[in-house]
This record gives C-alpha cells, sequence and structure tokens, in this order.
C-alpha cells in the first residue's frame, strides 16, 4: 500500500513541481551560469526540510540536498542548463523569445524538476515512519558541455551513495540500459608571431596555419581509428584580419570513443599532432582540457526495477488537444528521421505520443552516439536511468522544436512520470535490502580493478576560477 501512498503523494506535488520547471524554463541560463535554476530548486527543498551542500567542486550552481538518516543511501540525479542560440516559445512553429538567446532544447529544466518530485515524494515516506534511510538530489550545472558531474566527483560527494537514479526527457517510455561514448573537450592554442602580411610575412609566425595544419592532422588520422570514434572541431580564434599575420588563434576539439581507452589514446596522438603543427610552422602550443568524462556502465538490476514499475503503473495518455500539437510540431521535424524512430520502436503512424513501456535487453553491450558526464557517476556507484515522453516521435533535442514542446503540458507529463518511476525504484531500493546488494554486487563485478579516477585533475578548474594552461 506504501507505493500507492507514494504515487498519491507525487499527484499531490505536481502543480508544484509543474510550476518550478515551467519557471525554469522561462528563465534559461547556460552551463554554470544555472543561478536561477539552482536557486530556485534550493528554495523549494530547503524549504521542505532537505539539508543543502552547496558550492561543490567550486561551482556556485552545484550542490546537493538530503533528507533522512542513515543507510541505504539513494541518490537521484537532476540537471538544469540550458542551450545556446536554441531560445523558443512554446508555439508549434519557430518563434524565438530572444533572438539567439538560450532555451531548454534538452529538456533538463523537466530533468532536474523530476528529481525534486521524486525525493519530495519518499520525504514524505520517511516522515511517515514507511521508509527508512536518505534520499539526496543532486543539482548538477554543466551536463549540456560535460563536466559539472566531473568536478563534483572529484569532491567526493557520490562516493558514499549506495545506488542512483536519474533519467532523460525523450520520445518515448524506454529503459536506457545501453553505453553512452566517452568524450574529451580540449582547446589547443598556438602562439605565433605577428607580422604585416603584405609587407614583411617573413618576419611572422602564423598560429592559424598550425591551426589548419592541426586540423589537416587531425582529419589523416580519423582513417586509422577504431570504428566508431568521432572528432568534431571548431576553429573559435582564426585570427583579426587577413592583413595581420595571427599571432593567436585556437582549435576546439571534442573526441570521443566507445570507451576511456580509445579517446586517451585519441588523445594522445592529437597531442603529438599539436607538436608537429607548432614545429612545422615555428610556433609554440598550449592547450586546455574542459571535459573528460567516462563511458555509461549499466545496471541489469535496477533496470529491471525500472522497467517492472513502468509496467506497474503506466504512463496516463496524452489528450486529443496535446496530439493536435504534436501533429503541427512533426511537420517541421525531418521526416526520414520520424521513420526511422517509428520503425526502431514498431510503432504505427499515427503513434505521435507514444506511452507503452520500452525494454529491449539486446542494447546492453551497444553505444549510443553521445556522450553525458552521468557516465562518471555510473563508475561510482551502481546507476540506471530511464527515457519518457515528452515529445513527439521524431524530436530532436538540441533542436526548436525540443525547446518548445519540452515548455508545454507535453512534457509536464512525460517528467511527472520519470519522477514517479524514480521514486518508486527508489522506494523498492529502500525497502529491500536485498536488491541493493545485488545492485552493488554486479556493479563490483563490472569495475573489478577498474576503479574511477576524475578525468580532470586538480589542474583543472571549473569555470569562474583561474585556470592553469599547459604549455607544450
Amino acid at each position: 500500500m506504501s507505493k500507492k501512498e507514494l504515487v498519491r503523494n507525487l499527484e499531490g506535488l505536481e502543480h508544484v513541481t509543474g510550476s518550478l520547471a515551467l519557471d525554469i524554463w522561462q528563465h534559461p541560463q547556460i552551463a554554470y551560469e544555472e543561478t536561477y535554476a539552482s536557486t530556485a530548486q534550493k528554495d523549494v527543498l530547503s524549504e521542505a526540510g532537505f539539508r543543502i551542500t552547496d558550492n561543490i567542486g567550486g561551482m556556485e550552481t552545484a550542490f546537493y540536498a538530503e533528507y533522512g538518516s542513515g543507510h541505504p543511501i539513494i541518490g537521484i540525479l537532476g540537471e538544469f542548463d540550458a542551450l545556446p542560440g536554441l531560445s523558443q516559445s512554446s508555439k508549434p512553429y519557430k518563434d524565438p523569445v530572444s533572438e539567439n538567446g538560450p532555451g531548454h532544447a534538452c529538456g533538463h529544466h523537466l530533468l532536474g524538476t523530476a528529481g525534486v518530485e521524486a525525493v519530495l515524494g519518499i520525504k514524505q515516506l520517511i516522515d511517515n515512519g514507511k521508509v527508512d534511510g536518505t534520499i539526496r538530489y543532486y543539482g548538477c550545472p554543466a551536463e549540456e558541455v560535460l563536466s559539472g558531474k566531473t568536478f563534483m566527483a572529484r569532491e567526493g560527494v557520490f562516493d558514499d551513495l549506495d545506488c542512483c537514479l536519474t533519467w532523460h526527457p525523450g520520445t518515448s517510455n524506454v529503459v536506457q540500459n545501453y553505453s553512452t561514448q566517452a568524450m574529451i573537450s580540449i582547446k589547443f592554442r598556438f602562439h605565433g608571431v605577428p607580422a604585416h602580411a603584405a609587407g614583411a610575412p617573413h618576419a611572422g609566425r602564423s598560429a592559424l596555419d598550425a591551426v589548419e595544419i592541426m586540423n589537416i592532422g587531425a582529419n589523416y588520422l580519423r582513417e586509422h581509428l577504431v570504428d566508431g570514434t568521432r572528432i568534431h572541431y571548431a576553429i573559435t580564434n582564426g585570427g583579426q584580419a587577413p592583413n595581420i599575420v595571427p599571432d593567436e588563434a585556437e582549435v576546439w576539439y571534442y573526441l570521443r570513443g566507445e570507451n576511456r581507452d580509445q579517446v586517451e589514446d585519441m588523445l594522445m596522438r592529437m597531442h603529438d599532432i599539436a607538436k608537429g603543427a607548432a614545429l612545422i610552422t615555428g610556433t609554440s602550443t598550449s592547450h586546455e582540457l574542459l571535459a573528460n568524462c567516462y563511458h555509461m556502465l549499466t545496471n541489469d538490476t535496477m533496470d529491471t526495477l525500472n522497467y517492472r514499475n513502468m509496467e506497474d503503473y503506466p504512463m496516463e495518455s496524452f489528450t486529443s488537444d496535446e496530439v493536435a500539437y504534436a501533429a503541427i510540431l512533426r511537420k517541421s521535424m525531418d521526416q526520414k528521421l520520424i521513420e526511422e524512430s517509428r520503425r526502431q520502436l514498431q510503432l504505427g503512424y499515427n503513434d505521435i505520443l507514444p506511452t507503452k513501456n520500452f525494454y529491449n535487453i539486446t542494447m546492453k553491450d551497444t553505444t549510443m552516439p553521445g556522450s553525458t558526464d552521468v557516465a562518471d557517476v555510473s563508475w561510482i556507484t551502481p546507476l540506471a536511468s530511464i527515457g519518457t515522453t515528452c515529445g513527439p516521435i521524431g524530436t530532436q533535442v538540441h533542436a526548436w522544436q525540443a525547446t518548445a514542446v519540452f515548455g508545454t503540458s507535453i512534457g509536464l507529463k512525460g517528467m511527472h512520470y520519470a519522477a514517479r518511476i524514480m521514486a518508486l525504484t527508489a522506494y523498492d531500493l529502500l525497502t529491500e535490502p536485498a536488491l541493493v546488494e545485488q545492485a552493488k554486487a554486479e556493479f563490483i563485478k563490472a569495475t573489478v580493478d577498474k576503479p574511477y579516477q576524475a578525468g580532470l585533475d586538480e589542474t583543472v578548474l571549473a569555470p569562474g576560477t583561474e585556470r592553469k594552461e599547459q604549455l607544450i
């Protein structure tokens, strides 16, 4: 009966948490600047009696809030950073609120607030003597740049967790029992000698030439990398004017691979390419490591718990108005991607907002082509994640359509469902010690002789504090 009580608790919270999510959606802030969302969530949790620990890892917006005492300690991860340039109203056509402003096109206003809702629901059971243990919500900044949780992990704030839960807004209700790519974000800077490009080019040493030669080397490297690896780059500083030999230039790389070993090998080779480019051009080079996150480690025990709760407590249907809105929005999307998604999930054309649950055990040994700093936490404690329907099939995150639909009742409905499943699974873990031990045994077996080590050492500081640039 306590599970039914928990669901009633959560339903009673929906007005407050729905308003909180939309408030954050209306005040988007990018990575490391999420003061509005962080403060709003801390205020709600503090008022409910949670103990707040903030300013974690030197990050103003990083915090955790806990309630209860003793073990098991169950964590729920939240995020709240928006994306630059994706401002959008909730209208089903392109309508920026602020031209080139940020927007919640990855749904992190929903992601974090669902965690707040889940822990508030569990808190009521603790107060009523139905549950023993500790529930902890983590407000994690800067997931979009893949480093917030790494800085938090370096501080050890996840080390005492028995298990951890999270989710992500999506277009179906799915147990996310697949891995993600490990990823390194790094900037290489070249330092040359300025000169008049026409009058005395021989006196100059072009930092931009070094950047371009490095990119040529990186592109030739692709042929000799393991299938599935990725190198993305952008020239973030190419000089000031064509008639000046640029003495400063910068290129920013993302290196992705199936696991940490692959990306660390790529990084070593990229350092060699940078040295070669500097030698060829007579420049010097330095680098700034921005992110270095793990690949995701899944946990069958908790994945099974999540799916069981999804089956026992199915998602409510969407209204005709919500389906009509989704149908209009879907007209602006890539129709080929919609068809691909429909085929993968074996959905009919009219299944615009699916509410059925998916748990494909054949996905366990696969890797999705994306990265997240959530993966760091999965190497510290047993972790499980789900996705829920917050937008129509075909919605691509990091696009304006996602910002729009995630600011509607469709996004909120998916958020409340995620909160319900995470709370129900947290309840199982808090009340059945054998499940915690089973999840931990599985985790220990997977990580034996592979202790977590943060990919960012103490020389790499969170934005807002002085970084130590490393010269080569």
